[in-house]
């Protein structure tokens, strides 16, 4: 898993001490953005993911910012996650719910992304708790540099940035079991303690 300082803004993320502690104290790096900036511009219609009331609850709603992200095989990993089907989630209570945005890691998913998270950025999406974006690869073996590259500026607009490597079992249908690999071990830790956390989210 690579964690990116965030480059819309000017401060470093603090360091983050979590390999060594226990998964009873796991702390999940901390959000280099919390809520939409001042100055971001919207994209175009076209290019804004539309919003949907969701039925129900769920400790955290995964969204993919376009078909074939992978929002489903994210959303079977975590306990108590739902899918969105590619739209921001609105809630029928009118609660706050926690967003995690995926996409793949080629230029169609990374390009969706990245608007997705200037739509956010610019307040543009319903009110919401943002809580990162997971980027999956989309092929077996190393993603090219020039990919990889504009997935650290993508990710720099998003809270938290999971980068998840490719699992061969998918291909094959199974969607349940967690992969081996330390990235995803990682990152259910992650999500599971922050979509645990009741600490009201920071605001602009």
């Amino acid at each position: 898993m690579q964690q990116s300082l965030n480059p819309w803004i000017t401060r470093p993320a603090p360091a983050d001490d979590a390999d060594t502690a226990s998964p009873e104290a796991h702390v999940p790096p901390p959000a280099a953005i919390n809520a939409p900036l001042r100055g971001m511009v919207e994209p175009d219609a076209a290019d804004r993911l539309g919003r949907c009331t969701v039925p129900g609850s769920a400790a955290l709603w995964v969204t993919g910012t376009h078909g074939g992200s992978g929002e489903s095989r994210i959303a079977d990993l975590i306990e108590g996650a739902r899918t969105t089907a590619h739209c921001w989630p609105v809630l029928q209570d009118g609660g706050k719910p926690r967003v995690l945005l995926v996409c793949r890691a080629d230029m169609r998913g990374l390009t969706a992304a990245r608007s997705a998270l200037t739509q956010w950025a610019s307040g543009a999406a319903p009110d919401l708790d943002l809580l990162g974006l997971a980027v999956l690869a989309d092929a077996p073996g190393k993603t090219p540099k020039p990919l990889r590259d504009f997935a650290t500026i993508v990710g720099g607009g998003a809270p938290r940035l999971w980068t998840l490597t490719w699992v061969e079992a998918w291909r094959h249908g199974d969607s349940t079991t967690l992969p081996p690999a330390r990235e995803y071990q990682r990152f259910i830790t992650d999500l599971a303690a922050l979509a645990a956390d009741t600490t009201p989210s920071i605001t602009n």
